[in-house]
Order: structure tokens, then C-alpha cells, then sequence
């Protein structure tokens, strides 16, 4: 950010928790080769591992060279940070169709601003006994037993953990060891929940190289409202890919966000500027009811996991459904969207209004339908109907709503 040093923007952002540093100013003085890692655990990212994302783009427009880890190695065991048991392990395809998936992700997400490299790549000519030879007598049981997954596992109540996700630590410090000497990186961004992992690559590479390299790691993020980790929703998980979460309840998730959230959300998961961002929040603060906050971060995130045509076209989507747009005004791309979210169906002839209503979905019965027109609830095409309308349906696509959050898409032959 113009005018910005990195260390404040940092800071302002959110993006600071532990780190080597004895002061982050010292990021200011030399532009580092920093990495940051991603376990192929699933085929997509999620909402949540935005935060460390949008981290990195922080660094990288301040100068700094940028290197994605795709764990394809690490995959294959599983991080067992912050997991009550054993996680289920993975068939190598599965990891590598993931890996693939994910690196799409990524591309998407920096373009050619970062090199990605796949842990796999050197762990699959290391021989075990290499690996304890010239890794394995680097790393004290001590420190290791003493970490909080460690302890919560082994532990009287603990469901155990298997010397495989017991070695995971020395196999991510191996990681940033390797990096340092292929590529000079000295830096791991991640974060606070691979605090422990993190350090056993410091620790690592100042024995068997006798250098120093340092971490810098950013807070978890929580909802201030539920106090849950950040990035589901009712429904589930919010992905980034959208054959697994549309890009319309993508977009609907962050403009849900509630009040007292947006301000922190804006700042990590946004590229705004603190010159736009304070002139959001001060026309949000005057009106919060027009939730213009909400819709700068719905567009602002949709755009730069979706890209701005996809963000355009959900936005006009929204604005017929929850706005004051009109539907017919739609093109063919936002009513197939329209069709994939809410209720669609078919109807060729109009015998009675209360009978559409039902049919579509919009009540449980023909004459609950009659009830909600007689008082009003159900509007066609933004107009209100009534019983003694006549066919208030356009021939193709007619929106119908009832009350505020229900919508129907109907087809009229």
C-alpha cells in the first residue's frame, strides 16, 4: 500500500501474532524470500484459508519473493494440528488429483506473481533411514512431547496418535530446510496453528546450516459473533470452488457478514486501501441499515476469487432478489443461476393464481397460496398480486417472491 511500510500495514490489517523477529520493523529493511504452505487435505481451499492468501499478496506487492508449498508429501501422513484423533489417510491419487485442483486455486489467485513447488518432488528420493541420518537426530523428544496437539493426544483422555502424524513436524521442518538451500528462502509465513511446525524448520536449518531463517504468523480468524473459527456457514463450508459452493452463496456469505465483524473482514480479506477503506466505513457507520460494507466485501472478495465477470453477474442476481432490480431486465446467465439456487418450475397453463403459488413451492397447500395473496406476501416480476389480479405472468421466466427471503423461478410456456 502506498505510503505504507510493510510492518504497519501488516499490523493494520491484522496479520500479526508470533514471529522471530524481535521486531517486525525488521521486515522493512530487506525484501525477503518467504514460503507458505497448503496440505492437499481436500480438492479446494476454503474461505478460511483466505486470510494466510491475502497475507502473502500483502508481501508480495510490498517487493518481497513469494513461494507456494503444496504438500503433496505431508498429504499423504496429514497435519494432525488442532485434530482429537487420527485423521483417515488418503489414496495417493486422491492427494494428487487435490494437489492439481488446489495449484489451480492458487494460480487464480496470484497469476505468475509466486513459484509453486510440491513437497513431493524431494521427499520421494529420500530413504527412510537417510531421513532419521540426516533429519531425525536434529530433533529432541522433549520439545516435541511438549506440544499442546502432542500432549491433548497422548494424553490420559486422548484418542493417541501414530508415529506417522508424530513425525509430520520433522517432515514440514525438512521442508523449509530444503527450500533454504534450493532457493535461498528464509522466511515461513503461516498461521498461528503451525506455530509448532514452523519452528522445527528454523531450528533445522540453523543446525545443519548454521543459518538463521525466521517465521511470521498471523492470527486465526473468528467470528466475533459465534466465537467459531471463521469460514462456514449453516450450511457448511464456504469452498472456493464453485462446483462445491456457488459462486451466489459465495457472494451471499460475505454480504451476510454481521456488523461487527465487516470492518476486520474488509481489512484481511480485500486488497482496500486505508484511504477507501475509511471512507467505507464511514458512510457504513452512518447507515449501517444500507450495508454497504457488506456489499464492498461480497465484491470485492467474489472478485478476486472469481473474477469480476462472474462477481457482476451474481451482484445483479442479488439486486433482483434482494434489491429493488428488475427481473426481466435479466440475461440468460443470471436465470440459470437464478434456476441452480432457488426453487424453478414449470407451468403451461394459469388456472388459478393460488394453484402457481403452490406448485412452485411458495406454500404447503392451494389454500395457504390464497391466503398469502390475500394479504399481500406475494409479488410477480417485483409487483405485488392480489386475489382479484388476472394473469399477472409474463410469457418465459417470472420471478415470484414471498415475504422477504423466498423465491421461486417459474417458467411460463
Amino acid at each position: 500500500m502506498a505510503n505504507m511500510k510493510l510492518s504497519d500495514e501488516l499490523v493494520w490489517r491484522g496479520f500479526n501474532n508470533q514471529t522471530t523477529f524481535s521486531d517486525i520493523t525488521e521486515l522493512d529493511k530487506k525484501k525477503y524470500k518467504l514460503y507458505f504452505g497448503v496440505d492437499p487435505s481436500a480438492d479446494s481451499m476454503q474461505a478460511g484459508n483466505l486470510a494466510s492468501a491475502m497475507m502473502v499478496r500483502v508481501f508480495i506487492a510490498h517487493g518481497h519473493e513469494a513461494t507456494l508449498l503444496i504438500g503433496g508429501a505431508t498429504g499423504l501422513i496429514g497435519d494432525p494440528t488442532d485434530k482429537a484423533k487420527e485423521r483417515d489417510l488418503q489414496d495417493p491419487q486422491v492427494v494428487a488429483s487435490n494437489v492439481q485442483k488446489i495449484v489451480k486455486q492458487y494460480h487464480n489467485l496470484y497469476g505468475q506473481k509466486i513459484r509453486i513447488v510440491n513437497n513431493q518432488d524431494w521427499f520421494k528420493g529420500i530413504g527412510y533411514i537417510d531421513f532419521l541420518r540426516e533429519v531425525g537426530v536434529h530433533f529432541s523428544l522433549t520439545p516435541l512431547l511438549q506440544r499442546d496437539y502432542v500432549t491433548s493426544r497422548i494424553g490420559a483422555d486422548g484418542s493417541g496418535m501414530s508415529y506417522a502424524e508424530f513425525s509430520y513436524s520433522l517432515i514440514q521442518g525438512y521442508d523449509f530446510y530444503h527450500l533454504n538451500k534450493v532457493y535461498d528462502i528464509d522466511l515461513q509465513v503461516c498461521g498461528s496453528d503451525q506455530w509448532g511446525n514452523s519452528i522445527s524448520g528454523v531450528d533445522l536449518i540453523r543446525r545443519k546450516a548454521g543459518k538463521t531463517a525466521h517465521i511470521y504468523s498471523a492470527p486465526l480468524i473468528i467470528n466475533k459473533t459465534s466465537g467459531v473459527k471463521f469460514g462456514k456457514s449453516e450450511s457448511g463450508a464456504i469452498w472456493l470452488d464453485e462446483q462445491k459452493t456457488s459462486v451466489f452463496k459465495f457472494y451471499q456469505f460475505w454480504l451476510n457478514t454481521d456488523d461487527e465483524s465487516v470492518a476486520d473482514y474488509l481489512k484481511i480479506f480485500t486488497d482496500i486501501s486505508i484511504d477507501k477503506f475509511t471512507e467505507v466505513m464511514k458512510d457504513f457507520e452512518s447507515n449501517k441499515s444500507s450495508r454497504s460494507a457488506q456489499k464492498m466485501l461480497a465484491i470485492e472478495v467474489t472478485n478476486i476469487v472469481h473474477g469480476k465477470d462472474r462477481t457482476k453477474t451474481v451482484q445483479k442476481v442479488c439486486d433482483t432478489l434482494f434489491g429493488d432490480s428488475d427481473f426481466l431486465s435479466l440475461g440468460k446467465k443470471e436465470i440459470e443461476i437464478l434456476k441452480e439456487e432457488i426453487n424453478f418450475c414449470k407451468i403451461n397453463n394459469v388456472e388459478s393464481l393460488p394453484a402457481v403459488i403452490n406448485h412452485c413451492g411458495l406454500s404447503v397447500s392451494n389454500s395457504e397460496a390464497a391466503r398469502f395473496i390475500e394479504a399481500g406476501s406475494i409479488s410477480v416480476n417485483g409487483k405485488k398480486i392480489f386475489p382479484s389480479d388476472e394473469n399477472p405472468f409474463a410469457k418465459g421466466y417470472n420471478l415470484i417472491k414471498r415475504g422477504k427471503n423466498n423465491f421461486a423461478i417459474m417458467e411460463y410456456k
